[in-house]
């Protein structure tokens, strides 16, 4: 995931703002950490650089 799309991504449950995680990236990318909305209380993970904004309960 590059920083960039931070600009335009929101929580998919309340529209709210996402604070960045990261625990490790490249030079090009966040390859894994996570997004968490603080409205929510809910952590989204970044995964081989994937975001996944599923809601939890759609996540496997």
């Amino acid at each position: 995931m590059k920083k960039d799309l931070m600009e335009i991504l929101a929580c998919p449950l309340c529209k709210g703002s996402l604070e960045l995680s990261i625990e490790e990236e490249d030079k090009k990318e966040i390859v894994r950490g996570s997004l968490y909305c603080s409205r929510c209380s809910i952590s989204y993970p970044v995964e081989d650089t994937i975001p996944n904004l599923l809601p939890p309960e759609l996540r496997t």
